[in-house]
């Protein structure tokens, strides 16, 4: 055969055909049947007059999942990641000083951001696995006079939520810091006001609590952080995610910036919409309910949390892995034997932890059954030395 007759040939292709697993990593989450439905729905024009009508519903249903009333509120098209450099690359400028933590992989990711950004990076320390102290988080303030803040609202690295955010925000405040807050792994599912609590801007992704498939991801910015970024007096390195550019498309005038990912924006609304109808607060409690019993699960046959109880990030559950036990062997083994999703540490805590999500759709009681089941079952084959029918009975205890 000729290389010319080797090119126009088609590869051999077969049906599509995923396996069906229950995700409960850190993410994605399992997609909701509605949103699935939405996303086979036709295709209209992105400028089209019925997606614009839809662009204003899905703004106003962001503004109510995060808990403000920000105008500039829109999901970015692209992943999680696509959101975070939207709010840094903007945000930051040039020579401006950004404070970070230290205390989880995505801190070190804004910090990457920041620096690409032309930002000289300063950070506030704290070990991976413990939140913020609001006393130290003052004292760098006072060191390093930030032009930025940045903080992890909900680490999905080491599964700490970050308490006593108001306390962050109004010490930042008081040294004219604007706060960016990385909100991926607790929008829709975790506490998070962000008008409250002084959160100038704040990004996630929807894959997470929002059980969505990633795509369209969450941004909010405050009159003060978006006037900050149409005060620039140079654009940002990325044309794509230019804020000043996409305002005029997610803005009043409605023009052509780029084409939006039509189907994915179809998604988040209806992911949206079962956030609006469960009720925000009654999804927290959820998440507080189903991941407690998670807890109690695997406490009760004998394993530990990585976390201090005070800073357990419920939609992100680190589990620390028994001595002896190889973490990526367990994972492949809950995998191959019950479909189920679950991952192991990230960065420093890289074979210490497994990471078992507690999200949005999968927040379910028989997903935790089935999480505390696989796991303890693939622990006692691997000779670690746990108690399954206590932990799957603390589960039952917790779910009464």
């Amino acid at each position: 055969m000729t290389p010319d007759a080797e090119r126009t040939e088609a590869p051999s292709t077969t049906e599509l055909s995923p396996p069906n697993r229950t995700l409960m990593g850190p993410g994605p989450s399992d997609v909701h049947p509605r949103v699935l439905r939405a996303m086979s729905t036709p295709l209209v024009g992105h400028l089209d007059p019925a997606f614009i009508d839809l662009m204003d519903e899905v703004q106003e249903l962001l503004r109510y999942t995060f808990g403000t009333d920000n105008r500039w509120t829109i999901p970015v098209s692209g992943t999680g990641s696509a959101a975070m450099e939207a709010a840094i690359g903007n945000v930051v400028r040039p020579g401006d000083t950004v404070l970070v933590p230290t205390n989880g992989y995505f801190g070190g990711r804004m910090a990457e951001m920041a620096r690409r950004a032309g930002g000289a990076v300063e950070t506030v320390d704290a070990p991976w696995g413990e939140a913020l102290d609001p006393d130290t988080v003052a004292d760098a303030l006072a060191e390093h006079d930030p032009d930025v803040f940045g903080f992890v609202h909900a680490e999905t690295s080491t599964g700490v939520l970050q308490p006593e955010v108001p306390a962050l925000t109004e010490a930042a405040h008081d040294h004219d810091a604007l706060v960016i807050a990385d909100t991926v792994t607790s929008l829709g599912g975790v506490e998070l006001r962000v008008d409250e609590w002084g959160i100038d801007v704040a990004y996630a992704g929807p894959q997470k609590c929002l059980s969505c498939p990633p795509g369209a991801s969450p941004l909010t910015l405050s009159d003060e952080a978006m006037d900050r970024v149409l005060a620039r007096d140079e654009p940002p390195r990325s044309w794509y995610l230019d804020l000043s550019l996409l305002e005029g498309y997610w803005g009043d005038e409605r023009s052509y910036h780029h084409t939006a990912p039509i189907t994915n924006v179809y998604a988040i609304r209806e992911a949206l919409r079962l956030v609006a109808e469960e009720g925000i607060e009654a999804r927290w409690e959820r998440h507080e309910r189903l991941s407690g019993a998670l807890q109690a699960g695997v406490e009760g046959m004998g394993l530990e949390m990585n976390a201090a109880p005070a800073a357990r990030l419920p939609s992100l559950n680190a589990v620390v892995v028994p001595d002896g036990v190889d973490d990526g062997e367990i994972c492949d083994a809950v995998l191959e034997r019950y479909d189920l999703e679950i991952a192991g540490g990230l960065g420093d805590l890289a074979g210490d932890v497994f990471r078992i999500g507690c999200m949005g759709y999968s927040a379910r009681p028989e997903n935790v059954v089935l999480t505390v089941t696989a796991l303890g079952d693939a622990l006692e084959s691997a000779g670690a030395d746990v108690d399954v029918e206590a932990g799957l009975e603390a589960v039952r205890t917790a779910l009464r």
